[in-house]
């Protein structure tokens, strides 16, 4: 039965978490930063302990948060103005040992301009068993991950390609005039519609397969958090198995995402790949992607097949020492042995329509840790491939005059030699973004300690050539090869654009937007 969060019913609920303080702020506040951390743990008796005495928002943190079985008495006096019987007919409630517990899962969720309400399914461990084939996710890891890697600079339309609970979405309407929501799932639309009644926000919602429920329409922007649990065609559970075989599933989205997209438009998505014995992953997936398309492939994790099995029955609450888990364990490994399958790669994906130009296509391993949010490093990126494409020439480049952002540093490891040290090792390291790290030769590095965006890149290559006793015709073009990888990865920029923005990740790109800051 599909819940019925009506929007009359939306709206009361809004005002009883209004007047309690069930919001990200008021529930940080009671909680206090350890508690909360203790919450995100799965850890409930600290929250307990902390709600005991906090009156209607104790109720509803324990009823909403930690799945707790409530008195009736209680329940009623936080929900006010919603009506008990209206919450129960809803499915936002259900009777239980002489209470009231949760139906669904609705929780304060926020950024830095805010707070909002997410309704979601109940997970495993509240439920106390395996989750419905029809679950709709709340949120995880996953969502959060894509939030943080999605570009957020203004745009007028904005597609989220299976919303899920509408976590993408939500964040969308930040910086997109208009936001699009679709799911194949009646249920997770549902759900969708209440947490967008709930924060009073204005989203399209259309149900449909994949492209579906849009096709004809195009968008400045597409976020996909889709299903790409790979393995065997079928579906066990909507919100993880697509139907498709394999990497199927992130193969379709890569394929097809550039046809909704408007000229210069770009999507970001989660996807996973299969590490093939005898192949490599990059020119598998490089293989995806249309002409004309910039794509960007960011490899966060690759997963031992057993492990990757492992921890998908579990997020689904399945045990896998139950007949049910060495079931499916069995088959999906033997599908793996069968298909040569190594490993599991997971990360993100960039796509960016060109207008016709040839497409840069970029596949690169990014599995050490790292702080900044990687959207902000995705909309510099895109500005980088769209200047390198402007300057296509070795010449381009020699007129150029460059300059080493602030946060790109030197390191240099020596060892000990007869007159002293002698450096053995020489690399770049940016310290903000994703970190990247490049080794340079001597030439190289004496290169770079030029560019200050005074002189041009070539009269600097001609006076290192003097310098060292090079022919300069062959230093300019390895300067130039290696000029353009700096470019590209943040750790050499037009000297242009250090004028009001030093930090490397965020550059105005070569028409002036401003990048942007940070299921």
């Amino acid at each position: 039965m599909l819940p019925q969060l009506t929007g009359e019913r939306c709206d009361r609920l809004r005002d009883a978490f209004e007047n309690t303080g069930y919001h990200a702020d008021g529930v940080l506040a009671l909680l206090g930063q350890g508690t909360q951390a203790a919450l995100g743990r799965g850890e409930p008796e600290p929250v307990r302990r902390a709600t005991r005495d906090a009156g209607a928002l104790g109720t509803l943190v324990r009823l909403f948060l930690l799945g707790d079985t409530e008195p009736e008495s209680a329940v009623r006096a936080a929900l006010v103005p919603l009506d008990i019987d209206d919450a129960v007919s809803a499915g936002l409630l259900v009777p239980a040992n002489g209470g009231l517990r949760a139906g669904l899962d609705v929780r304060p969720y926020g950024d830095d301009d805010g707070s909002w309400w997410v309704v979601s399914d109940l997970d495993s461990e509240v439920r106390g068993g395996p989750v419905p084939a029809e679950h709709v996710l709340g949120i995880g890891q996953a969502s959060l991950s894509l939030v943080r890697a999605t570009a957020r600079r203004p745009v007028g339309t904005l597609l989220d390609l299976g919303t899920g609970c509408g976590v993408q979405a939500l964040h969308a309407t930040r910086h997109a005039g208009r936001v699009t929501a679709t799911d194949v799932s009646e249920r997770a639309l549902t759900l969708a519609a209440a947490t967008f009644r709930l924060n009073r926000l204005d989203v399209e919602l259309v149900r449909g397969e994949w492209f579906d429920p849009v096709r004809g329409r195009r968008f400045d922007q597409v976020v996909c958090n889709p299903p790409f649990v790979v393995g065997p065609a079928r579906v066990d559970y909507v919100y993880r198995d697509s139907g498709l075989g394999g990497d199927d599933a992130s193969a379709l989205v890569v394929r097809q995402l550039p046809s909704f997209l408007n000229e210069g438009g770009h999507g970001q998505l989660l996807a996973s790949w299969l590490h093939v014995d005898g192949q490599d992953w990059g020119e598998r997936v490089a293989s995806w992607v249309p002409e004309g398309v910039d794509a960007w492939f960011v490899q966060r994790d690759v997963a031992d097949p057993a492990l990757y099995v492992g921890t998908w029955l579990r997020d689904a609450g399945v045990d896998p020492r139950s007949p049910e888990g060495a079931a499916k364990t069995a088959a999906w490994l033997d599908w793996f042995a069968e298909h040569d399958v190594e490993g599991v790669g997971f990360g993100f994906v960039t796509l960016r329509r060109t207008g016709g130009a040839a497409g840069e296509v970029l596949c690169e391993d990014l599995r050490h840790a790292f702080d900044d949010p990687l959207g902000a490093e995705t909309a510099a990126w895109l500005d980088r491939v769209s200047w390198l494409r402007e300057h296509p020439g070795d010449g381009d480049l020699l007129a150029a005059r460059f300059a080493v952002p602030p946060t790109v540093v030197l390191e240099q490891v020596s060892g000990p030699a007869e007159d002293g040290w002698s450096p053995l090792v020489r690399r770049l390291h940016r310290m903000d973004g994703p970190g990247w790290q490049q080794e340079v030769d001597e030439l190289a590095a004496a290169l770079l300690a030029g560019c200050r965006g005074a002189l041009p890149l070539g009269d600097l290559v001609g006076l290192l050539a003097v310098a060292h006793d090079q022919p300069v015709d062959a230093l300019a073009a390895a300067a130039a090869s290696v000029v353009r990888d700096l470019v590209r990865h943040g750790m050499l920029v037009p000297a242009e654009w250090l004028g009001d923005t030093p930090a490397s990740g965020s550059v105005s790109g070569p028409a002036g937007a401003p990048a942007e800051g940070a299921r």
